[in-house]
This record gives C-alpha cells, sequence and structure tokens, in this order.
C-alpha cells in the first residue's frame, strides 16, 4: 500500500493530538495535517495532496456535515471518515449523499480504526452498527427524490455482481478474490458501473444498488 496523507478535522486539540499521535506512527501514512475548523482544512485541502480525511461533525462554524458535501464537491477523489458522536438520521442522510466512506462512533478502539483507514483506502465502506438503522433509512429515502424502484443502466452480468459486493462494502481485492478475477478486472468494473450509474464514487453506487433493481 502507498504511504498516505490525512487531514484530521477536529475541534478539540486534545483528541487532534491523540489521533495524530497514533495515526502518524503508522508505517502506511506519509503526513498527518490537522484543522480545528472547516476553513483551515479547505485551505489544507488546496495546498496538500489528501488522501482521507477524518471529519468530526459538531465543528464551529461551518459544521462537518456542510464541510464533507463542500469537500467532496471539490475534492472527489478524497475519501471521508465521519467519527463523531452524533447519530441523527439527517445528518448521516447528508453524509451519505455527500459520498462518504464510513461513519463510526468516537469510542471506536485505536486498532480498528487503523484497519478503518486501511480498509477504506482499499475501497470499503463501513458504517458503525449505532448508524446503520439510519444508513438504510437514509439510503432508502432517496427514493423520493425521484429515484425509479427500477431502472436499466445496461450492466453486465458480471458488473452486476461487482455491485452487489459494492453495496455490502466488499473493497476491490475482497471483489477480485470472491468473483476470481484480477484486480485490475475488478477496477474497470467498477470505473464502468460508476459511468454508467451517473455516480462519483462506490457510497452513491451502493445507495443506488440499495434503492431499487438496477440492470
Amino acid at each position: 500500500m502507498k504511504k498516505c496523507n490525512i487531514l484530521i478535522v477536529e475541534d478539540h486539540a486534545l483528541t487532534r493530538f491523540a489521533l495524530k499521535t497514533s495515526l502518524g506512527e503508522q508505517p502506511f501514512v506519509n503526513e498527518v495535517y490537522e484543522a480545528p475548523d472547516a476553513t483551515v482544512a479547505y485551505k489544507l485541502l488546496g495546498e496538500n495532496k489528501i488522501h482521507v480525511v477524518l471529519m468530526d461533525l459538531g465543528l464551529p462554524g461551518i459544521n462537518g456535515v456542510r464541510a464533507t458535501q463542500e469537500i467532496k464537491k471539490i475534492h472527489k477523489s478524497v475519501k471521508i471518515i465521519v467519527i463523531t458522536s452524533h447519530s441523527e438520521e439527517a445528518e448521516v442522510s447528508k453524509c451519505l449523499e455527500a459520498g462518504i466512506s464510513a461513519y463510526c462512533s468516537k469510542d471506536i478502539k485505536p486498532d480498528k480504526l487503523i484497519t478503518l483507514i486501511q480498509d477504506v483506502l482499499a475501497g470499503s465502506l463501513w458504517f458503525d452498527p449505532f448508524v446503520s438503522e439510519h444508513v438504510l433509512n437514509a439510503a432508502r429515502a432517496t427514493k423520493t427524490k425521484g429515484a425509479k424502484v427500477s431502472e436499466s443502466y445496461n450492466l453486465t452480468a458480471k458488473e452486476k455482481k461487482v455491485l452487489e459486493l459494492i453495496k455490502v462494502g466488499n473493497s476491490n481485492n475482497e471483489i477480485a478474490k470472491k468473483l476470481n478475477i484480477s484486480i485490475n478486472t475488478t477496477k474497470v468494473h467498477v470505473c464502468s458501473i460508476l459511468q454508467k450509474l451517473g455516480v462519483d464514487d462506490r457510497t452513491q453506487a451502493a445507495i443506488k444498488a440499495i434503492n431499487g433493481n438496477i440492470t
């Protein structure tokens, strides 16, 4: 795995320090940046190549939900992991629509967070059990915004299998192993699926798959 750069967006200095210290010791981490609010986060993202953002929702000024939405609009390839004590369904829904890769509690254990970051970098989606019901409700709720119960996107049989595995959070490596295909072939299928569905990332593809019968 290539080394990555991580941005911690958290208003509590002690939490930022603890996260930065822990992450800075990991061999797969190149640089850890920190921001106490969204304004500083935007600046750091504009000046540096950030691969993963750890986002708190309870930020002063521009809140974490709005910051997540703005970051994903401009920096589409950045993986955002929400780490928060908030579990309101409306917030979960907005974060999902923005295209986050994971949503977890601040109670997450350090070793679990390290594994989670690596999984997200590999293409996995992950949602803490404390918001799992909200995740499903939020995904289904997007139907009311015009999504059809059944839509044809001309997916191939193999692409449908890949999409089913994306829907349950499998990474490219996991999909390749389960379907007995190469990692490069898997990436080609995933790219094709995103293009056909008209979405920017795997989270949005998973939501569309949950919403209805995609053919």
